[in-house]
């Protein structure tokens, strides 16, 4: 079977990572950018940080910081009214999964016409988006060396799952510098989707040699280091070995796909607009659990996973337990009741969401309406 390889041009690691961009940018012959961002980093000076490496290779810049955590089709037009009025050849995403997300929807959209919700699903563009500099900020999402990026519509109570290799970044950045302040909880909220990318794109249909690799050096790394950088910010290996795994993660699951957790967890996110992070780390042992029952090529693959955390055997049910057990430890709700912001009457609605999203595709076992409302009541009562 032939395989499609997507990847970033260029990328860079490590403390003051920010600082190569100065010579990388001379050479793109770009002359005006817009920092995309949120208002915590814009008020702490990161946007200034990146700024100042901007200014250093002689680009003008302004900034658009009202991303919101979940953007939706709002943000984003607000996003491209700007770029268009400052008529910006390259736009700098500051931020996680959010901002870059937003700067990816901006960019196909500036590059392409139309409407947001004109790219809902798979290859949808017909060109490539404007330039873009990622500059992550968060050890988790892999947005910055993605094929992906969402959306949510306000409209619908949903989230629009968007593939198209024409959004990928040019350039992506992982300065731990920007890592290190990062509280406890979105340490282990953005670790735990990590993990849950590396874990998925091996139980993805599209799993090749390649994305194996990529996903079980992943998974080992984050089961590794992620406990420590959630007990201690400022540990620099930690926070190193991390942007390494998360980054490695995401190249996996944009080559291979993801599955049902994401599909879910896009769901419960765009209708009742809780963090991705930690919807994928409630429902992952539930939807382990689920694939396991159903399906005799996840459970064939699933040994690798437990051997890649170290596990005593590869069976799904201590898989199951760890994982829940982990999250636990770092402060994750067990359940989705624990969680709260969704209620048992709204398990429907979330099905139906849930099948639509293009991550479905990518599961192993397609499951029924009844089934995923299921495995939504299962990760509801812990059972």
């Amino acid at each position: 079977m032939a395989f499609r390889v997507n990847s970033v041009k260029t990328s860079f690691f490590g403390k003051g990572a920010v600082s190569l961009l100065i010579p990388e940018l001379k050479k793109m012959g770009v002359s005006r950018a817009l920092i995309v961002t949120d208002p915590f980093l814009y008020q702490s000076g990161a946007a200034d940080y990146v700024g100042e490496a901007l200014s250093k290779a002689g680009l003008a810049y302004a900034v658009y910081h009202q991303v919101q955590p979940n953007p939706t089709v709002t943000v984003v037009n607000e996003c491209i009214t700007a770029a268009k009025l400052l008529q910006i050849d390259l736009l700098v995403a500051v931020g996680g999964g959010s901002a870059i997300d937003t700067a990816k929807a901006a960019s196909i959209v500036t590059a392409n016409g139309g409407r947001v919700e004109d790219y809902e699903g798979v290859n949808r563009s017909a060109k490539p988006g404007i330039p873009i500099v990622a500059v992550n900020t968060t050890a988790g999402t892999g947005s910055e060396c993605t094929s992906f990026y969402i959306v949510t519509d306000p409209v619908r109570h949903s989230k629009m799952a968007m593939v198209d290799p024409n959004c990928m970044v040019t350039v992506a950045v992982n300065d731990i510098e920007l890592m290190m302040s990062m509280p406890p909880k979105l340490t282990a909220s953005t670790g735990l989707d990590a993990l849950t990318h590396a874990i998925e794109a091996l139980l993805a249909k599209g799993a090749n040699p390649m994305t194996d690799r990529d996903a079980l050096w992943a998974m080992e790394t984050i089961w590794e280091y992620l406990p420590r950088a959630v007990r201690n910010g400022r540990d620099e290996e930690a926070r190193t070995r991390m942007a390494y795994a998360e980054y490695a993660a995401g190249m996996a699951f944009s080559n291979a796909g993801l599955g049902m957790v994401h599909a879910m967890a896009h769901a419960l996110g765009g209708h009742s607009n809780l963090p991705h992070g930690v919807c994928n780390a409630v429902l992952l042992p539930y939807v382990i659990d689920f694939n396991a029952q159903h399906s005799a090529e996840a459970r064939e693959r699933m040994p690798r996973i437990s051997a890649a955390l170290s596990l005593p055997d590869g069976r799904p049910y201590t898989l199951v337990q760890a994982l829940r057990r982990t999250a636990a430890e770092m402060g994750i709700p067990g359940t989705l009741k624990e969680m709260g912001g969704v209620s048992r009457e709204d398990f429907g609605d979330l099905a139906g969401l849930a099948l639509k999203d293009a991550c479905m595709a990518d599961n192993l076992y397609t499951p029924s309406a009844d089934e995923v409302i299921s495995v939504y009541e299962n990760a509801w009562t812990g059972k």
